[in-house]
This record gives C-alpha cells, structure tokens and sequence, in this order.
C-alpha cells in the first residue's frame, strides 16, 4: 500500500502583526530593539506579520525589509493589507501575504505598535479618574491552541484550561479553573497589582506588567501545581495557591 512522506493539515497560531506606518528601516530597526529590551524573553526570534496598510509607498523594498527585520532577532513571516503590486512584490521576495482576522475585544492581541512620545503642555494640574474597570470577563471553556483571549480594563477568569498555542490576556488578574499550558499575560496595561492563578501550572510564558518569564524559569517545584504569579518589590516570583 502506498504511503505519503507529508500531511497537509489546517492550525492556527498566534502571530503579532507589526504596523508599518512608513519605509524608514532605520526607525523601524530602533522600535524593534525597543520592543525586545522590554520584553526579551517574550519577543526574541518571534514570528511577525508586517501590517503594511499605512505605507504610501507602491514599491517597498520587500527584501530590505525582511533583512531589516531578521538583523533585530524577528522573524518576517509575511505582509498583509497591502495593494495588489504590493502583495506582488511581498511574493517575489519570498513573503507570505496574509489576510488579518478582524479583532475584537475579547480575542485581540496587541500590535507591535510604538505609542507615540508624550507632549509637555504647561497647565493647571487637574484630578484624572483612573478607567472605569470593566465586569469580569469569564470564558466557560477550554481555550485552545491558537485562540486569543483579551480582557480589557478587566479580570479575566477561564473555567477549564488554557492549551499550548494559546494566549490569555487581561488588563486585571487571571484566574485559570484548569491547567495552564499556553501563555498568560496579566496586568497587560501596566497594572503591577494584578497576578495569575491557576489550579496547574505548565505555562509556556506567564507575564505580570511586562515582566516576563518562560516555561525554564519556573521551579521545577512548582511545575504542574497550583500557583500565583505576581510581582514583589518589581520581581516576578511564584508561590503556591494553597500557601499564599
């Protein structure tokens, strides 16, 4: 009987998209360099998407922009939203062309997108309100691998488990009914109160405020236990669920 040496098979995985916002190669390698100094166990050698919308440009030099990227420890997967030259020109040089799904709230991720630097404007001081904080957010199912969760300016609580390939993301705390396989990030719009709670522990990347750590940071004490991760005195640390 004959047998085959590849299967073609359907997934999903998750990719940050970076927005493009002009050509300039050297502003976008100083972004770059940014983003992995914040976060480097989080962004290194990790796949993008270049989100290409906003550039005027019809001729991009495509290859310059995959080495540009590739030279900052990323990996260039492919382009999308651009025009049909554009998408013509990304094929040549041995891109992708993708086509983004539409985000939401509740499964967005978000972009590799440097927020612009804040103005100084000389004023009388004024009281702001911190925002709103919004209802929990529960997910009544497994999350699964290339599935997307955000909860924003909200709790996240997931009743079942979180697999790998998957994200969960929430501006409060997470809570996890189940193991945690995939990747948490909590505390995602700065909040260094928030933590992470899970009934197993097997995380891919658990992430408080920005501080990130992978599965080989963990104790292996704590390997496939119930957990918090939280942040003290600005370190991430880990402690049992039933101690704590």
């Amino acid at each position: 009987m004959p047998t085959t040496s590849a299967e073609l098979k359907g997934s999903l995985f998750p990719l940050s998209i970076l927005v493009l916002e002009d050509n300039d190669l050297d502003k976008l390698q100083q972004q770059l360099d940014n983003k992995l100094k914040q976060a480097p166990a989080f962004f290194f050698r990790a796949p993008l998407v270049v989100n290409i919308e906003q550039v005027n440009e019809e001729n991009i030099d495509f290859l310059a922009l995959k080495q540009a990227i590739e030279a900052k420890d990323f990996i260039c997967v492919g382009v999308c939203n651009g025009s049909a030259e554009q998408k013509k020109q990304a094929r040549i040089a041995g891109l992708a062309t993708l086509q983004p799904p539409k985000a939401t709230d509740a499964r967005a991720k978000p972009a590799l997108k440097e927020a612009p630097a804040p103005q100084v404007v000389e004023e009388k001081p004024t009281v702001t309100q911190a925002p709103l904080k919004a209802p929990d957010m529960i997910v009544r199912q497994n999350v699964r691998s290339g599935q997307q969760i955000y909860a924003k300016n909200a709790d996240l609580i997931v009743v079942g488990s979180v697999g790998n390939g998957a994200e969960v993301i929430a501006d409060g705390s997470i809570h996890i009914y189940g193991k945690l396989r995939g990747r948490a990030l909590a505390g995602a719009s700065g909040n260094k109160g928030s933590s992470i709670f899970c009934q197993s522990l097997e995380a891919e990347l658990v992430s408080v405020a920005g501080n990130y750590w992978v599965s080989d940071a963990i104790e292996k004490s704590l390997w496939q236990q119930s957990g918090i991760v939280k942040l003290d005195q600005e370190q991430l640390t880990i402690e049992p669920l039933l101690d704590a």
